[in-house]
């Protein structure tokens, strides 16, 4: 999920970037607050990087091949990591509020939002399938288990004995900020088994269910990766690929940062 977040915004390491001076950190925005994690081994990388070779490799590039390098070292594919990206001088709280999928959107909504980015229905149901690593939050999914319509009763959409399960860390009030496994049955391989859990209404977000109940298009293509891991895979690096390149800086367009979370002086 962090290249979405990294490249929905442009693809140009804007998430990276703390708060300072006139600069507001979309690490504050609601998609990323005590959500996105991890920016600690990004400065570990650069630090390395610009020891090495200064001034050469940009954090946005970084973000790139770390994304690649995370997903085969989980068991997930490969492949190969367009370069040349810059890093931005700025970054936008509300472009990061707004242009990014929120678990409790609708799969209308969703959708236009990859489409304004340049990527399809395809691409959203196999770049859904990194949710096959990593947490969510309690608060990101509540409403499921409790209200789901407004009128008090749990998603009929979610399996009763998971979302009882769900139940014990993640009361109506309180704990928040407990973590989840997005994809329960291997939290940390990345593999298919996130697809098979649509099929049997374990998906735990609101966002992924929507996959394989809203849509007739988005649900045959959950069935198909769900079967067919290969195709998954094959499709999530093209995918991948195609999001790396969302309006990235080149040429003179943005810079080079020595910090990663913070502009160049």
């Amino acid at each position: 999920q962090s290249l979405t977040i990294h490249c929905f915004q442009g693809c140009d390491a804007s998430v990276l970037l703390d708060s300072s001076g006139s600069i507001i950190s979309e690490k504050r925005s609601n998609p990323n607050r005590n959500s996105a994690r991890g920016f600690e081994v990004i400065d570990e990388i650069k630090a390395v990087m610009e020891k090495e070779c200064p001034h050469t490799v940009s954090c946005a590039d970084i973000m790139a091949l770390a994304a690649r390098d995370s997903t085969v070292l989980t068991g997930g594919p490969s492949w190969e990591v367009p370069l040349g990206r810059r890093d931005a001088r700025g970054a936008s709280l509300s472009g990061s509020n707004n242009n990014i999928p929120a678990p409790n959107n609708t799969f209308q909504t969703i959708l236009t939002k990859f489409k304004l980015q340049g990527l399809d229905i395809v691409d959203l149901v196999a770049l859904s399938g990194s949710h096959t690593i990593g947490n969510a939050r309690c608060t990101s999914f509540r409403q499921r288990l409790y209200n789901q319509s407004g009128n008090g009763q749990p998603d009929n959409t979610l399996d009763q004995s998971y979302a009882s399960q769900l139940r014990r860390n993640c009361p109506r009030s309180g704990g928040d900020q407990n973590l989840f496994f997005l994809d329960f049955v291997s939290p940390i391989k990345f593999d298919n088994s996130y697809f098979k859990n649509l099929l049997a209404n374990k998906g735990l977000l609101n966002s992924d269910q929507v996959l394989f109940t809203k849509n007739g298009e988005s649900r045959e293509l959950v069935k198909t990766y769900a079967y067919n891991q290969e195709l998954f895979f094959l499709q999530f690096a093209k995918s991948m690929i195609k999001m790396g390149n969302i309006s990235p800086l080149t040429g003179h367009r943005g810079e080079i940062r020595q910090n990663c979370r913070k502009i160049n002086a």
